[in-house]
């Protein structure tokens, strides 16, 4: 699929002028920087369009006139390990800004001949920027004394004739640099980390007054621009999408919706492994949004496929695939089906490419693997350029079901990756009693909209405990909350002690065979979000 920010012909697949404007786009370079993908929204939270690619995919992009910046980023690499990545920028710098960060900043500055060395202690942590150029339009509004964040093994000490130092630290006396006679910039620190703290404005001196870039990357412009794509691109043809009752999935359809109407054909699958009345409330949603969707109960062959198993990826393939045979099966009931439709967000697109190619392990459940090929269908991704929050503001355009919304995310797997060992009817019969008190406990004390994802997790525990005056040896089980932006990177949340005392006390009356609740404070990383 085309992406609906990506640079548009003057004329469409039927040689029609095409009403689409060409939007502005800053090309970020990764070098394996834990970091890149912030730089990424960092970007798109001026409304400007980004996009990620691995550092040596830069000649690709040489004649794309959309691209009006490049950002090159940090990497865990020196610029002296051997087979450390190597960007080529011929063709690119000098034609458009240029701004290396960390590690991007001393490859620029090695090759333009300054002194590069390996720092005896790695430099991590904040330092103060002193005898800035703030004359110099990257630094406009910043004034000596500001905070900035560094991370870094390799240092630049001295600069060259080709270089005007901007900036320096107490430490580092070439922390900001220029090459004469160009728009290609360097900074040590990084800039898209909160501890910066002109970071924001730093990045909005480059995209917005260097790169000459507009604001047009807008929830609104998007979906008008994506449904017109769709129109183009699917045509008279029949689409069938997997619905999951989550956020992207959802946004999908309703873009799909838009542009083709009653020719897509929604599945939504009760794996029997959703929460307490998760199914029917769900279904309900759809109908009311106007969506053409068939409700599936498959319970019976997800328990059935399930059975004996305790291994957490072996679980997944078992529901991965379970799931491929439904749907296959009622997706064969629809005539003419060509197109596969698919909730793909950005970081999945990101996960599954390193910056030395594709990556060894891509989560069995972002996408319904396999079934394309074995359909014959060809696949449509509306939300492959958004991040999650992204989607959120799409999906509030279009005026998305606020229940469906604000809804936290919720693990394709479902419950399967909540209930630790061996999963069984009557086990997950009780964490979704134990999930619904601690989720409707959360919306009843005005917490839910303040954490991103929550639930609980069944352990393969059993615990001494006494109710009345009986001994019993009964489950543990967690609970769970954390905030995030995308999931990428996840904090435990501070919830109230007197709110965990509360709902660890409602379960434990309510819920029979729990006698104990732990509330888990790891954040990711280096823990994950799920346990499984």
């Amino acid at each position: 699929m085309q992406n609906p920010s990506l640079p548009i012909a003057a004329t469409d697949t039927f040689g029609r002028p095409n009403p689409i404007p060409l939007h502005s786009k800053i090309l970020i370079l990764d070098h394996g920087s834990q970091y890149t993908q912030l730089l990424a929204r960092r970007v798109r939270e001026l409304n400007v369009y980004s996009e990620i690619h691995p550092f040596h995919a830069a000649g690709d992009f040489v004649d794309d006139p959309a691209v009006r910046g490049v950002i090159l980023s940090g990497s865990p690499a020196s610029v002296f390990d051997q087979g450390a990545p190597d960007t080529d920028l011929r063709g690119l710098q000098g034609r458009v800004p240029v701004l290396g960060v960390c590690y991007g900043a001393q490859l620029l500055a090695r090759r333009a001949g300054g002194e590069v060395v390996r720092s005896e202690t790695r430099e991590y942590g904040r330092a103060l920027l002193d005898n800035i150029f703030v004359q110099e339009p990257l630094f406009a509004g910043i004034r000596p004394g500001t905070q900035v964040w560094m991370s870094h093994g390799d240092s630049i000490v001295k600069a060259s004739p080709r270089m005007e130092v901007l900036a320096g630290t107490h430490a580092v006396p070439v922390a900001a640099f220029r090459l004469q006679g160009e728009e290609t910039f360097g900074v040590q620190f990084h800039p898209e980390v909160f501890h910066t703290t002109d970071g924001a404005t730093l990045l909005r001196n480059f995209i917005m007054g260097v790169c000459g870039c507009t604001a047009d990357h807008s929830p609104k412009a998007f979906a008008e621009e994506t449904i017109h794509l769709l129109r183009e691109q699917l045509g008279r043809d029949q689409v069938v999408l997997a619905l999951s009752g989550g956020v992207d999935s959802s946004v999908a359809a309703l873009l799909l919706q838009k542009a083709i109407g009653e020719r897509l054909h929604c599945i939504f699958v009760d794996t029997g492994l959703l929460r307490k009345d998760e199914f029917r409330q769900v279904l309900e949603s759809y109908h009311g949004m106007g969506l053409n969707v068939k409700g599936v109960d498959a319970k019976a062959a997800f328990f059935a496929a399930l059975k004996g198993l305790e291994e957490p990826e072996a679980k997944r393939r078992a529901i991965g695939r379970t799931f491929i045979e439904v749907f296959e099966q009622e997706a064969r009931q629809i005539s003419q089906v060509k197109w596969l439709g698919q909730g793909t967000i950005y970081p999945d697109v990101i996960e599954s490419v390193s910056v030395k190619g594709p990556s060894a392990t891509i989560k069995s459940h972002h996408n319904v693997g396999g079934l394309p090929e074995r359909m014959h269908l060809k696949v449509v991704e509306p939300l492959r350029s958004l991040f999650k929050d992204e989607v959120r503001r799409v999906g509030r355009e279009l005026g998305l079901d606020p229940a469906i919304l604000g809804r936290h995310p919720f693990p394709g797997p479902g419950l399967g990756i909540r209930i630790l060992g061996e999963i069984s009817p009557d086990k997950v019969a009780v964490l979704q009693e134990v999930d619904h008190i601690f989720i409707q406990g959360l919306r009843d004390e005005g917490l839910y909209d303040q954490v991103w994802q929550a639930g609980a997790i069944l352990l393969p525990v059993r615990s001494v405990g006494v109710m009345g005056d009986e001994r019993t040896y009964e489950n543990a089980v967690a609970l769970r909350a954390v905030s995030s932006t995308d999931g990428m990177t996840a904090d435990w949340v501070h919830l109230p002690y007197a709110f965990l005392a509360r709902i660890s006390n409602s379960i434990i009356n309510r819920v029979k065979g729990v006698n104990r609740v732990v509330y888990d404070i790891s954040s990711k990383p280096p823990a994950t979000i799920e346990w499984e």
